[in-house]
């Protein structure tokens, strides 16, 4: 009896044990998140808006697609909606690259590349513009805007404003180069005249074979009266795709080329050892307490020396005392990561 009591004993405590485990595994879950937060998305984006909502598109290839969640690591359990697909023939009727979701004027509004079925290619591959006035922009009409008037063709078109004006930026095919421009905007869907290259690939890691590439260029505001415009170097089926930055004081001409000073070494790169590759094509976002920042990016698991294969990811990142940004190493898909604060 003595025996058969001691059995069950051990047995109540094992259970007693294990539920304890489980209770604090689940909350350890509850607490964290893994990568990827989407399996398959090349070229992610991420906007914040006033209405709490985190507002998500990566490329799609022949649709655009919204993911809407109220938390940033949230995207991972969100279904996408296809809000548009291209026209049957036309300018914008292939190639559905890079969109990007903003909200400007009392607007939404989708940048987005695209190429024409009938010739498709470098040469005709452009930045188009869909404008929608509902509230939601998984609801209402999403109407053609038509070609932004970019000098060049080109790529990766994005929208920022900083000290009460609004810029453009992409990156045009010039030669053999693809080489970042920015512009002043005259509405939404319009920029100006004077269209101004602010960075050329110049360093071996901006360059892979015969091409020489920067792209997918995004706006973040630094500290100590920087700001800094960080781009995508090398082609994108380059296993050591990475992040370059341009450096500028706030207080600068943004349309003056000399006002950018770029960075000679990548400031986010591939880890071998966390078996990440070609990070990059990124956007920034902040938690949902608007305490931290986040870097967005895509990123593959395996070196294959193809496109294929990225997955969107988030990490946060820090400040340096300098004022520049610090993104640190990408982590590997097997590290949890404590959720953005306020979620």
């Amino acid at each position: 009896m003595k025996n058969l009591n001691k059995v069950s004993f051990l047995f109540l405590l094992q259970v007693i044990l294990g539920g304890q485990f489980s209770v604090i595994t689940a909350f350890a879950q509850e607490k964290t998140f893994i990568n990827p937060l989407v399996v398959e998305g090349p070229d992610p984006w991420v906007y914040k808006h006033t209405d709490g909502n985190y507002y998500f598109m990566s490329t799609g290839g022949n649709k655009l697609s919204i993911w809407k969640s109220k938390t940033l690591s949230g995207i991972k359990q969100a279904s996408p909606k296809i809000v548009w697909t291209p026209p049957a023939s036309g300018p914008n009727s292939r190639d559905i690259w890079a969109p990007e979701i903003h909200f400007l004027d009392g607007k939404w509004y989708i940048y987005y590349t695209a190429t024409d079925k009938e010739n498709p290619g470098d040469k005709t591959r452009y930045v188009f513009v869909l404008e929608n006035a509902a509230k939601d922009p998984l609801a209402g009409t999403w109407l053609d805007k038509g070609k932004v008037n970019t000098t060049y063709s080109g790529l990766d078109g994005s929208v920022f404003e900083h000290r009460g004006k609004r810029y453009f930026m992409y990156s045009a095919y010039v030669g053999p180069q693809s080489r970042l421009f920015i512009a002043g905007m005259k509405n939404p869907w319009t920029i100006s005249e004077k269209q101004v290259e602010i960075a050329k690939p110049t360093f071996n890691w901006e360059k892979f074979k015969e091409r020489e590439i920067l792209e997918g260029p995004q706006f973040l505001k630094g500290k100590k009266g920087a700001i800094h415009i960080i781009y995508s170097a090398s082609a994108c089926w380059d296993d050591n795709y990475a992040l370059g930055m341009l450096t500028a004081t706030d207080n600068r001409d943004l349309l003056s080329k000399t006002a950018w000073q770029k960075s000679p070494e990548p400031v986010f790169k591939a880890s071998k050892e966390n078996n990440v590759f070609g990070p990059g094509h990124n956007s920034f976002t902040k938690s949902p307490d608007g305490k931290e920042d986040w870097i967005v990016y895509h990123a593959k698991s395996v070196a294959n020396g193809e496109c294929s294969g990225r997955s969107t990811r988030i990490q946060k990142f820090t400040w340096k005392t300098d004022g520049t940004p610090n993104f640190g190493t990408p982590l590997s898909t097997a590290t949890p990561i404590a959720k953005p604060s306020g979620e």
